[in-house]
């Protein structure tokens, strides 16, 4: 009776033992990150916010292509009353493509969101996402003046074209500005970023493959010339040798030296490109200094980073 009572006992107190010092699942917290919660290093803080200006570039052009309105309706609180975008309207999509647009836009608001919970951010900086304003880079990429000119809203096919400017160079950015941080919690938050960017990408990218050597109305050049030309102009304007690649590459450019398909841009190790703000800055701008504004940025970037290079 009493080793069978002892047995109760030891079994009792391991129950208890468990039930103090075992945390159920569903009770876990989420430990936001921030300056509320966590204080992240000063050089942290500058890295996180400055991708904002490229978030709030692409949430704007793909909120404003899908739906036909931006953040100032979807989201005001987060543009802490930056002006509106330039030149942005609702792009002429099929079913399929807007679907896969405005998965993107809200992914781009969630974005907006993580890097403002985690620090305090800027407001909305002014954007040109003018057909005019995509029409430049276009001639700039091709070389010649596009006629008519390119016009991003026109249809599907242009508009992953004008798309296929942007999320690869925030991804850079995220690729860059990894080794550079401090702290765990920043580099999670841009790992997670980092993912979702990337995978825009590749799904950008796969829809142009499929496309790749067919003509981009009405003009005489292909959806893969295209590419390689962008690609081309923003290793130009970066001005830090090739960070960019096309839809089609010669074999020897291609994974491991054996293949032309580049579904996906890597290095010789099929390792994703860096960049640094300076670069950044230099090819959203359009003018190859991170000094001088223009592009998508007419009065420049917003953040320390961005303003000291305008002062």
């Amino acid at each position: 009776m009493a080793a069978n009572f002892s047995s109760t006992l030891f079994a009792s107190l391991l129950l208890l033992l468990l039930l103090l010092f075992t945390t159920p699942p569903s009770t876990v917290s989420k430990v936001d990150v921030g300056h509320g919660d966590i204080s992240l290093p000063e050089s942290d803080v500058d890295l996180l916010e400055f991708p904002l200006n490229l978030e709030f570039l692409e949430a704007e052009f793909f909120l404003w292509g899908s739906l036909g309105h931006g953040l100032d309706v979807v989201a005001p609180n987060l543009t802490m009353g930056g002006p509106p975008p330039t030149g942005a309207k609702r792009a002429n999509l099929d079913p399929f493509v807007r679907d896969v647009v405005l998965q993107f836009a809200f992914q781009e608001v969630g974005h907006l969101r993580a890097i403002k919970k985690s620090v305090k951010g800027f407001p909305r900086p002014s954007l040109d996402i003018s057909s005019r304003s995509f029409a430049t880079t276009m001639n700039k990429a091709m070389g010649y003046a596009l006629n008519p000119p390119f016009d991003p809203y026109a249809n599907g096919v242009n508009y992953l074209l004008a798309s296929y400017l942007i999320p690869y160079v925030g991804l850079t950015g995220y690729v860059g500005a990894n080794p550079n941080l401090k702290s765990a919690q920043a580099k999670r938050i841009v790992a997670g970023l980092l993912a979702v960017e990337s995978a825009q990408d590749a799904v950008i990218r796969t829809l142009l493959y499929e496309r790749a050597l067919s003509k981009v109305h009405p003009y005489n050049a292909t959806v893969a010339e295209f590419t390689a030309r962008i690609s081309d102009l923003r290793d130009e304007l970066g001005g830090a040798g090739v960070k960019d690649e096309g839809l089609i590459v010669p074999p020897a450019k291609g994974a491991e030296g054996m293949i032309s398909g580049n579904v996906i841009a890597g290095d010789d190790y099929s390792l994703g490109y860096a960049r640094t703000p300076k670069e950044i800055l230099s090819i959203v701008y359009g003018t190859g200094s991170a000094h001088t504004p223009g592009g998508f940025f007419p009065k420049g970037a917003r953040g320390r980073i961005a303003n000291s290079y305008l002062t």
